[in-house]
């Protein structure tokens, strides 16, 4: 089925015009900016597209484009902490929101803490999926992290518009390392098109100064961390510090390298049973794909599901079972169309939202 959104535009403190786009229906949830985003250009993104079509399945998912980035102004000078910040708070009252979820993701997590600490009264939950306190010269502890820091944003300003993808490609390498060549290809395209290169290098710039260690302990806002174990681009001790300084923050380790998650990986399931269990929007979820009880399976059908949520592909599935890949894949289409779901991440999921204690 095919993604609806509608784009609108609202100005910042200092007349940034910022790009605001909606996906989905229900209560808000907002997505802070982060680096790499364009609005318009995600929504047909083999990286980003289940990200759209999972999180605005219970809810009206915002996110917009940071200054620089995407549809928004390109023409900016100001990049610090306190101008993406007030892009926040533009495009919250611009959309006239109460109360909602926020969620920061990797530098957009900063953006997050320090708006939540801010407004308490407007963000009933806190997520900080690869996030961080710190920025990578902050953070760093010897000149040689000192200088992988500035080098990276040199090849930016080398590299980031040449249509030899070979600078960009060290950065898709740190996003997505366990992504396909469509989605390698992908993403350094989205680098090309997302911000030019001057506006992309002092972006990061400036994140690399952020600290917003003090603030994050000034939060008392529900609050859930997650992060991948082999994080290429934001070090996984940064997200078990950032957890550490967030009073009553829960901290979730996800077994992936990958900074932005694909669903083709158990990680990805992972992720969305936390959030909707965080959120409290589990049972809604089912509700809303028809995931009816299980009864509906054969015995056959419930144990090639259970060795599905414990991550099995068809292969191997096939092997334990003693039956062919072919056998094992028509079962579990048969599966997926009685429990409404389309992918395995999300049968994992359905499987994950039943255990007790869930």
């Amino acid at each position: 089925m095919p993604l609806r959104q509608s784009i609108r535009f609202c100005t910042a403190p200092d007349g940034t015009r910022i790009a605001v786009a909606s996906i989905g229906s229900g209560p808000p949830l907002v997505r802070a900016a982060h680096w790499l985003s364009h609005v318009e250009h995600d929504l047909d993104s083999p990286v980003w597209r289940p990200w759209l079509a999972e999180l605005s399945r219970n809810h009206t998912y915002i996110r917009y484009d940071q200054r620089g980035c995407g549809l928004s102004d390109p023409e900016v000078t100001d990049f610090s902490l306190e101008a993406t910040v007030g892009d926040l708070e533009a495009v919250v009252d611009c959309l006239k929101l109460r109360c909602f979820p926020l969620m920061g993701m990797s530098q957009g997590g900063a953006v997050a803490i320090t708006y939540a600490v801010r407004h308490p009264d407007k963000v009933s939950h806190l997520i900080l999926p690869g996030a961080y306190a710190r920025g990578a010269l902050r953070r760093a502890a010897t000149a040689t992290a000192r200088l992988e820091a500035e080098t990276l944003v040199n090849l930016i300003r080398l590299g980031w518009g040449r249509d030899n993808p070979a600078f960009r490609q060290v950065f898709t390498n740190q996003f997505i390392p366990g992504g396909t060549p469509a989605q390698h290809q992908w993403w350094n395209e989205l680098e090309r098109l997302t911000a030019r290169p001057e506006s992309a290098a002092r972006l990061l710039e400036a994140f690399h100064q952020v600290d917003v260690t003090d603030v994050a302990s000034q939060l008392h806002v529900p609050t859930l961390v997650l992060h991948a174990r082999g994080d290429a681009r934001v070090p996984f001790d940064e997200g078990l510090r950032l957890a550490a300084l967030i009073p009553g923050a829960r901290f979730v380790p996800l077994d992936s390298d990958n900074h932005v998650l694909l669903d083709s990986e158990p990680a990805w399931a992972q992720f969305l049973g936390e959030v909707r269990s965080f959120l409290g929007t589990s049972s809604a979820h089912d509700a809303a794909n028809g995931a009816a009880d299980e009864g509906a399976l054969t015995p056959a059908e419930r144990e090639v599901l259970r060795l599905v949520a414990l991550g099995l592909d068809n292969p191997a599935i096939a092997q334990q079972l003693h039956k062919s890949e072919k056998t094992v894949r028509n079962q579990v289409s048969s599966i997926f169309d009685k429990l409404g779901v389309r992918t395995r991440a999300e049968a994992i999921v359905h499987v994950r939202n039943r255990e007790p204690g869930q």
